[in-house]
């Protein structure tokens, strides 16, 4: 092969298909989907609690797209990896995996990502979830019972007592785990919407906790308000939004040919320091996904956090940015899929 087609080659080592091996009837519009990871992919497939997969989602006319969804599965506990689809009104990926997804099928998908993850399992956490935002919630709430000393009190809202997910596994880990671990139903049925007034009557006593939140947008501005007014500090707050990515993560990587000046960059990533050479107009990501490096990522496009990245020295620049506020960018935070070399050497961690 010669070098330039070398060099041309695409890296796709990001990309890989996984079996579901069982479909779970949660609800009568809510799904859980169990993916077996072969043994020579596991240690790609290693994950924290409150993380998610991209799924590659067949589409019309031989289109696809991509879809983020929540692990529900807690890696003290489960071999496989579960995640959990709730069915969106006039939502192509949500009705499709519904309706098509059962075992022997193999999707395409990207390894776990996502910053929404407590950084102690033995710090005493407050949930906060609504309809399929129990996904991640039921990921951290497990993991920090099995694999820490956290006292957990988990608030879960739903239309009616039929819509609520994974309603007989919290009831025995109630059970289970009677002194560390308490779940209070809001359903909207019985008690109209939950205002900011009425969440902060309920979780006051847990304003010491560290608070995770997901949800629809009202339930999270809800929480959110609740959780300033019990006097709850901004650091302790977590909150994790839901993903309608319109980018291809899914999409080749060509390996960035040589020639011309590259910028040095020295990258903590997964405990490990890599040293590369960063050519000055391909983005961080595409760099180290050509060289076979698991960084983490969901949309290539800049339209999440996935990547985000701290800038330890050195300047960069970003291409494009739809979610980094001022907040974050003082923190030097940068978008690895959307971010160029400026100066000579940079010094980059992946260590949100």
């Amino acid at each position: 092969m010669t070098d330039l087609a070398t060099r041309a080659t695409t890296a796709n080592a990001h990309v890989h298909t996984l079996e579901i091996v069982e479909v779970i009837v949660e609800t009568a519009r809510a799904r859980s989907l169990v993916f077996a990871v072969p043994d020579e992919l596991a240690h790609r497939f290693r994950y924290h609690p409150g993380q998610f997969l991209t799924l590659e989602i067949p589409g019309a006319g031989g289109d696809s797209m991509a879809r983020c969804y929540s692990l529900s599965s807690s890696p003290h506990l489960d071999d496989t990896l579960v995640v959990t689809v709730k069915r969106v009104e006039g939502g192509y990926a949500s009705n499709w995996l519904c309706d098509n997804a059962v075992p022997g099928m193999s999707l395409r998908v990207l390894t776990p990502s996502g910053v929404f993850v407590p950084k102690s399992l033995d710090a005493d956490l407050l949930l906060l979830a609504a309809g399929s935002g129990i996904t991640p919630v039921m990921s951290i709430a497990k993991s920090a019972l099995l694999g820490g000393s956290a006292t957990v009190y988990a608030l879960y809202a739903n239309t009616d007592a039929e819509s609520v997910i994974f309603g007989a596994e919290l009831a025995e880990m109630t059970v289970e785990f009677p002194d560390r671990f308490q779940v209070v139903h809001w359903l909207e049925s019985e008690r109209g919407r939950p205002s900011a007034a009425a969440l902060a009557g309920l979780i006051a006593p847990y304003r010491a906790y560290r608070a995770y939140v997901c949800g629809p947008e009202p339930f999270m501005a809800a929480s959110r308000a609740a959780l300033r007014a019990i006097g709850m500090p901004d650091n302790h707050v977590h909150v994790e939004k839901f993903r309608s990515l319109t980018g291809d993560p899914f999409a080749d990587i060509v390996r960035p040919e040589g020639g011309g000046a590259a910028a040095s960059a020295t990258v903590a990533l997964d405990g490990r320091t890599i040293g590369l050479e960063w050519p000055r107009g391909t983005p961080l990501l595409d760099v180290l996904l050509s060289n076979g490096y698991d960084a983490p990522y969901s949309c290539r496009a800049g339209e999440c956090s996935a990547c985000a990245c701290t800038v330890r020295s050195g300047e960069v620049r970003m291409l494009k940015n739809d979610t980094l506020v001022d907040a974050d960018l003082a923190l030097g935070l940068t978008l690895a899929c959307q971010t160029i070399p400026v100066s000579e050497r940079i010094e980059i961690a992946f260590d949100q």
